[in-house]
C-alpha cells in the first residue's frame, strides 16, 4: 500500500468503496462512518444523482474562469439565495474549502474597514479554543495549538477572547454567572486592544473539531453581538462544520438570533462529493469594497462548474428528502442513548451537542476534570479501538489537555447504526478504563 508523504507509517485506512453511511476496506472490513469523514457527508455516500450532475457539468463546462457565469454557477446561486442563506447575506464568494473561505472572510473584513477610511482597524479577534483552517494565517489565528506546532516562530500569536465553555468555566462547571464572566472577558479584550483597531471577531457559533460541540451559556451570543455592534466590530461566523443542517437548523447562528456580517460555510455544502465552500456577506460590505476600488481576488478552482453542480444536487436532495428535518430526532435519539449507556461511565465528563454534531469529553478523573497525559494519546487510542469494532469516530479536542470524541454521522442513519455507534464507543472506553486506570 502506498503511504502518503509526511504521514506516520501506519496512518490511514485503505478504502476501496463508500456506500450509504459505510466505508469498505481492501481487507474486506465494513466500517460505519460515525463522523461523515470530517463531518462532511450528510446525504450518504454513493448517490448516483449527484454523480450524474458532476458528469454533465464536466462535459458541459470543464473549467471556466471563476468570475464568468455558467448555468451550473447560476443554479447554485439561486439555490443558496432562495432556500438556504439568511436574507441579509446576498453576496456569495466561492472557494474550494473552509480554509480558503475563512481567508476570504478575513480579507473582506479588513478591506471593508479600510474602505470606510479605517485601515487601522485590522486586528482579527479569535477565541482561545477554535479552528479555522490549515493555511498559515488560519493556523496562526486559530486556538488549536496542536495544529500549528512548528509554526510558532513564523505565525504571530493571535489576540483571543475566552471561548464560553460551561463545563470548564473558571468560576466552576456550569456556574450560574458563566455568561457574565465570558461577556466581561470580551469587553476587557476589546478595551485592552482598542475598538478602533479591531476589524472583526472570527468565531464558531458552536465549536467543531477544537471543542467537540461546545456551545455557550444561554444568552451569550445575543449579548456578545450587541457589544460588537456598539464597537463597530464585524462578526464573522465560521460555520464550515455546522452549516447546512448539521446542528438541526440551516445554520447554527439561528439558535442565537445572530446576524453575522460575514458567514462561512463548506463541508456539507456538497456533502463530500466535491470541493467547495462559500463566504457570504452583505450588500453593504461588498459595495463599500467595490466603491473603494479594492479587488476581491478569486481562487483558480473556485466555483468549478462540476463542484457547483454537485453542491446544487446535494442541497436539493437535502430539501426534497427532508433530511435536515430528520437531524434533530436522530440527534436526540443518539444523544439520549449515549447518555443512557455512557453518562455514568467513569471516563465521561460530558455528552453534549446539537443535532448530529455531538461531543463526548473524556477525562481520567471526573472529580476536578483531570485529563489524561497528552503523551498517552487517549483520543487516538479510542478512535483506533472503534475501528476495530467497526466504527470510525472523529478525534476532537486541541491535542493539549483534553480528549474529545466527535460524532457527526450522515443524516440517513437508522436505529441499528445508532446502536452500533454507542456499543462501539462503550467497548473503546471500557478498554481504556481497563488498560490505563
Amino acid at each position: 500500500m502506498i503511504k502518503w508523504p509526511f504521514l506516520p507509517k501506519d496512518a490511514g485506512l485503505d478504502i476501496v468503496k463508500t456506500e450509504g453511511a459505510y466505508l469498505y476496506t481492501r481487507q474486506g472490513q465494513k466500517i460505519l462512518d460515525a463522523a461523515s469523514g470530517a463531518i462532511v457527508n450528510n446525504i450518504g455516500y454513493g448517490r448516483e444523482e449527484v454523480a450524474e450532475a458532476i458528469k454533465e457539468a464536466a462535459l458541459n463546462n470543464t473549467y471556466v474562469l471563476p468570475p464568468f457565469l455558467t448555468p451550473e454557477r447560476e443554479e447554485l446561486l439561486d439555490e443558496l439565495r432562495n432556500h438556504w442563506l439568511p436574507p441579509h447575506l446576498t453576496r456569495v464568494h466561492l472557494s474550494s474549502g473552509g480554509s480558503e473561505a475563512n481567508e476570504s472572510a478575513v480579507k473582506l473584513a479588513i478591506q471593508y474597514q479600510a474602505s470606510k477610511g479605517k485601515p487601522e482597524k485590522n486586528i482579527i479577534l479569535t477565541r482561545t479554543l477554535s479552528y479555522h483552517g490549515t493555511t498559515l494565517n488560519m493556523s496562526g489565528i486559530s486556538g488549536h495549538a496542536a495544529r500549528k506546532r512548528g509554526l510558532e516562530s513564523y505565525v504571530p500569536a493571535p489576540i483571543t477572547v475566552e471561548t464560553p465553555y460551561p463545563l470548564r468555566c473558571p468560576l466552576g462547571s456550569f456556574h450560574p454567572e458563566a455568561k457574565d464572566y465570558y461577556l466581561n472577558n470580551l469587553k476587557e479584550v476589546i478595551e485592552h486592544c482598542g475598538a478602533n483597531r479591531i476589524a472583526a471577531l472570527l468565531m464558531e457559533p458552536i465549536n467543531g473539531s477544537s471543542g467537540g460541540a461546545i456551545y455557550p451559556p444561554e444568552g451569550y451570543w445575543e449579548e456578545a453581538q450587541k457589544i460588537l455592534l456598539d464597537n463597530d466590530i464585524l462578526l464573522i461566523a465560521d460555520e464550515v462544520m455546522t452549516g447546512f443542517g448539521r446542528t438541526g437548523v440551516d445554520f447554527s447562528c439561528n439558535f442565537y438570533n445572530l446576524k453575522p456580517d460575514i458567514l462561512v460555510a463548506g463541508k456539507g455544502m456538497a456533502g463530500g462529493y466535491a470541493a467547495i465552500s462559500g463566504t457570504y456577506s452583505t450588500d453593504e460590505i461588498a459595495e463599500s469594497i467595490l466603491k473603494a476600488g479594492f479587488e476581491v481576488m478569486f481562487h483558480t478552482f473556485a466555483a468549478l462548474p462540476q463542484s457547483c453542480a454537485a453542491s446544487s444536487s446535494v442541497l436539493k436532495i437535502l430539501r426534497r428528502e427532508n433530511l435536515c428535518e430528520k437531524v434533530n430526532p436522530l440527534g436526540d435519539q443518539l444523544k439520549q442513548k449515549l447518555i443512557s449507556e455512557l453518562g455514568q461511565h467513569p471516563l465521561v465528563a460530558e455528552i453534549r451537542g446539537k443535532g448530529l454534531l455531538i461531543g463526548v469529553e473524556i477525562v481520567k478523573e471526573k472529580e476536578g476534570l483531570v485529563s489524561f497525559d497528552e503523551k498517552e494519546k487517549i483520543t487516538n487510542k479510542i478512535v483506533g479501538k472503534g475501528l476495530e469494532n467497526g466504527v470510525f469516530f472523529y478525534p476532537g479536542g486541541t491535542g493539549e489537555y483534553r480528549d474529545i470524541i466527535c460524532l457527526g454521522p450522515a443524516f440517513i442513519i437508522n436505529d441499528d447504526d445508532i446502536d452500533l455507534m454507542v456499543s462501539s464507543l462503550k467497548k473503546s472506553l471500557d478498554h481504556i478504563k481497563t488498560k490505563y486506570l
